[in-house]
């Protein structure tokens, strides 16, 4: 993570504005209302209260590319210091304790669906929901690496499996629950890993923003790359979607089923062994 000071952040700010003109600059909230500041303070340009008044919108950085699009959509030019690359985590000195803003995420939320915030039954509501995320999301500080580490020496050459593992997930389309159960199974090859490993494998993938089909092929690929000279793994998930039982189709008995066969498991005998014994 690259954590700027205020003095480092202006520095950078004033040398990647360069020689640009004197410009009415109005701040993306919340970021892009210090750059603005900044650049007033270094008389670089003015800073305008109103969108409409701006002739460059500016933001503290592109990340995704989604807010430059949308004010790009709206005829507006976009502007910022930084453009984030996939594998680096910026902390502006704007950002503070970051519990806070995610807290202000949930009461814009709640205001976004008519309630009200500040009715007494969801007061506490916001700082509800970031604490809850620290485990629902928890899958992205895990790797399954760590847990598949540890293995044992065995002189099995059978089929394992572990059935029925439950699993909570999140629909990464419409962050809507998706609930199930997870099959794995490995023959193993002078290494066994230890049961539980399994399972919270399944919870590294499971605790993130998730479609099925992904969730199902990544626990398949650990198995594959971290236990060692095992001759095939397989993964089957069963698992009802919110999203389509809530919303939309409003499906309430659908269930989705997904599969990743690997190795030996591709074979017509083993592959035949595997689901008579998770049925």
């Amino acid at each position: 993570m690259k954590r700027y000071t205020w003095k480092e952040i202006e520095t950078l700010i004033v040398q990647a504005w360069g020689g640009k003109p004197v410009l009415k600059v109005w701040g993306v909230p919340r970021g892009g209302i210090h750059v603005a500041q900044i650049l007033e303070k270094y008389s670089l340009a003015e800073m305008v209260d109103e969108l409409q008044d701006c002739e460059l919108v500016v933001d503290d950085l592109i990340d995704s590319g989604r807010t430059k699009d949308k004010y790009k959509d709206l005829g507006f030019n976009f502007w910022c210091p930084i453009e984030k690359s996939d594998t680096d985590w910026i902390e502006f000195p704007w950002e503070q304790e970051m519990d806070i803003d995610h807290e202000d995420i949930i009461t814009r939320y709640i205001e976004a669906i008519g309630d009200d915030p500040k009715r007494a039954g969801v007061l506490e509501t916001p700082k509800r929901v970031v604490k809850s995320w620290k485990e629902i999301y928890g899958g992205y500080k895990e790797n399954a690496g760590t847990h598949l580490s540890k293995c044992f020496d065995s002189d099995s050459d059978e089929m394992v499996i572990c059935k029925d593992i439950e699993f909570y997930s999140t629909c990464e389309h419409h962050m809507i629950p998706i609930m199930g159960k997870a099959h794995i199974a490995y023959i193993p090859d002078g290494k066994v890993v230890g049961l539980s490993k399994l399972a919270r494998t399944v919870e590294v993938y499971a605790r993130r923003l998730q479609i099925q089909e992904q969730l199902t092929c990544q626990i398949a690929d650990a198995l594959e790359e971290h236990i060692p000279n095992i001759k095939g793994c397989a993964v089957v998930i069963e698992a009802k979607h919110f999203c389509m039982c809530s919303r939309g189709a409003n499906k309430q008995n659908s269930s989705m089923v997904t599969s990743a066969l690997k190795g030996c498991f591709r074979e017509t005998d083993v592959r035949t062994e595997f689901f008579n014994l998770i049925r």
